[in-house]
């Protein structure tokens, strides 16, 4: 634990008051995974071995908020040398606190809440498809890509290549560019169930009693000079949401709520 008050993050976040904010949302976190609904984690052990930087876990989206706080819950345990159960309430306080999301900017900045969860380890980029529900086409922003490039070099990143909450949409070729330039290890993550419990924006329960599903696969075995559709293509079948996994009409449901 970095006892130094005035220590910062390679953002410039404070990490005495980053930690404060981990341990707030965490502690909100811990009982809606916990009590409110019951999470069930599969292949943590694969976090056992894992470097403590340049990881990137790449997985499907449910809502904007709950699935990044269930992957810290996970990966705060881990530090504990606990790996398939989040029941463990002392990882609050001592949380890994290299861990970083990407997150549409104007996500991040839509209200308090957003704000401060933001401190915890957002890399807020532009999005260059859409903004305020609107289609955009623009290029990338440099810094958004030094900024990624950043967080992966200095610990675990968690990105979501759809870009969106909408199941089996196509993935954004960004992702793919970033693993050939890096050359990260690609960890997939299978969620579920988040979105029957929580509103779109992964902020408020919606639903009690819910099982929540969080898998971790073995890391990719990426050939790093192959194309980044190639790249692209194995990565969304990992995470499941290739043309070859089936939506179901309950899931379809759930979506239009």
């Amino acid at each position: 634990m970095n006892l130094n008050l005035f220590a910062r993050d390679p953002f410039g976040h404070n990490y005495l008051l980053k930690r404060a904010v981990v341990f707030w949302f965490g502690a909100i976190a811990w009982y809606r995974f916990n009590i409110a609904n019951k999470t069930v984690i599969s292949g943590g052990d694969i976090l056992r071995n894992l470097p403590d930087r340049n990881v990137l876990f790449v997985s499907n989206h449910q809502t904007y908020f709950a699935d990044v706080a269930a992957m810290y819950q996970v990966f705060n345990c881990s530090k504990w040398n606990i790996y398939n159960r989040i029941n463990f309430f002392w990882h609050v306080f001592n949380p890994k606190i290299n861990v970083y999301f990407i997150a549409a900017k104007e996500t991040m900045k839509a209200g308090f809440l957003p704000k401060l969860f933001a401190y915890a380890g957002s890399v807020s980029i532009k999005r260059t498809w859409r903004e305020a529900g609107k289609n955009v086409d623009r290029g990338v922003d440099p810094t958004d890509i030094s900024n990624i490039k950043m967080a992966i070099q200095n610990g675990w990143v968690i990105t979501f290549p759809q870009g969106t909450t909408k199941p089996f949409v196509k993935g954004r070729r960004g992702t793919a560019h970033i693993i050939k330039e890096l050359e990260p290890i690609v960890i997939p993550v299978v969620i579920d169930g988040f979105r029957r419990a929580f509103d779109k924006k992964g902020l408020f329960l919606k639903k009690k009693g819910c099982e929540l599903k969080v898998k971790f696969k073995e890391p990719l075995d990426l050939d790093y000079k192959q194309s980044s559709n190639a790249i692209l293509n194995q990565i969304m079948d990992a995470i499941e949401q290739s043309d070859d996994f089936v939506w179901s009409p309950q899931e379809s449901s759930e979506v239009s709520q």
